[in-house]
């Protein structure tokens, strides 16, 4: 018992270095059993626990820690693999977001031009309608004459006032029952000039039947066209004649103008046709055009239902083949002969968002080039002598 004693001290001299614990070998006699204390009995157990403690715990140690590297390994791989899935689903949803935004503001353009259009198309209808209301009220009100035509009134108020306004009178030709507000113009080289059409602002739409033209349609201080009745019952006055002029502006407001010494109007009967005298001007004689085929002069009136502007059974203008002058024109009405240089009464087309009238007068040219018009005026003024007609 004494030798495996002093085995277990001589191998493990730290467990029995205890304060409390006490062998006496020196007094005990070698025949003697020695005999261990209770603290040493208690301190061999608690090694001998802490001793296997240590054991198990190296080896929980073992097996765990490279499980936890493992784990912590794909941990790593699963968090990478996930931040690369969100990355590729936020640059998707943001090309989608992008794509939608831009979709949208596409659309809200769209919408946008056409309120526009709408609204255009409003005021347009608006203007007709003021017109309209214009027109009745100046029919039913009661009207009396202040002369002939603008250049009789203009002798007539000389004598009163020297200064005499242009604005809105009512005339009646000589021998002619038709009673009608004209515009005067009488501060424009001399004043007495009747205004038998003016377009300005594209406001007032000539995209009109010959009933239209025959009455004249249009506000008078505006954009507006007599009517082919009036102005006949006008130049066809006894022992006078009438001189036109036509005076244009360019959309870069240059001017110039074109005048005939001799105007006057055939009937109804026959469609109004035209009757021009000597040219002069800088604007360049459009009526007649450059060639033969192109002049204007004498030709009848024209409009989309009552075509004789002879293109029979076609004709070539622009290298195109044309049926109808005034159809080409956006349906307006004109003095056309196989269509030829000038229409002043032309229209925006359906599809052309330019409110601004398309005027033709291709003999004003800049640089090889017809001029690009922005107003025009035609007016009448009388010139006393005989009767050329």
């Amino acid at each position: 018992m004494i030798w495996i004693t002093l085995f277990w001290i001589y191998m493990f001299p730290n467990l029995f270095a205890l304060p409390n614990m006490t062998v006496d070998i020196k007094s005990a006699e070698l025949d003697e059993p020695v005999t261990l204390t209770e603290d040493f009995e208690d301190a061999f157990l608690q090694s001998q626990k802490e001793h296997s403690v240590r054991n198990v715990d190296r080896e929980k140690c073992t097996v765990p820690c490279e499980m936890t590297a493992k784990l912590m390994q794909d941990e790593k791989h699963s968090w990478c693999s996930n931040v690369q899935h969100a990355m590729a689903t936020y640059s998707r949803s943001t090309r989608k977001l992008i794509r939608d935004l831009i979709d949208e503001q596409q659309k809200t353009l769209e919408f946008l031009s056409n309120q526009v259009m709408e609204l255009t198309t409003k005021v347009h209808s608006l203007s007709l309608d003021v017109q309209r209301s214009n027109s009745e009220m100046f029919s039913v009100k009661p009207m009396h004459a202040h002369g002939r035509d603008c250049s009789d009134i203009m002798e007539t108020l000389e004598a009163v006032t020297p200064k005499i306004p242009s604005g809105v009178y009512i005339i009646q030709p000589e021998n002619s029952e038709l009673l009608f507000e004209v515009f005067c113009e009488m501060d424009y080289m001399e004043g007495g000039w009747t205004v038998i059409q003016r377009r300005t602002d594209g406001l007032t739409d000539f995209k009109r039947a010959w009933s239209s033209y025959l009455d004249g349609f249009g506000p008078l201080p505006g954009e507006h066209w007599l009517g082919l009745r009036k102005v006949h019952s006008i130049v066809g006055q006894r022992n006078t004649r009438f001189k036109l002029h036509i005076s244009f502006v360019s959309q870069d407001d240059f001017t110039a103008y074109a005048s005939y010494d001799n105007f006057w109007l055939e009937d109804e009967s026959k469609f109004f046709a035209v009757h021009l005298g000597r040219y002069a001007g800088s604007a360049g004689d459009a009526f007649r055009g450059y060639e033969q085929e192109q002049n204007q002069d004498t030709a009848p009136f024209s409009t989309s239902d009552v075509d004789n502007d002879g293109c029979i059974p076609f004709c070539t203008f622009d290298g195109k083949a044309v049926e109808s002058c005034s159809v080409q024109h956006n349906n307006t009405g004109w003095w056309f002969n196989q269509c030829g240089q000038a229409n002043l009464n032309g229209s925006p087309l359906d599809q052309d968002r330019s409110t601004q009238p398309h005027l033709h007068w291709d003999t004003w040219t800049k640089n090889g080039e017809p001029v690009s018009i922005k107003s025009v005026t035609m007016k009448i003024r009388r010139v006393e002598g005989s009767n050329l007609k």
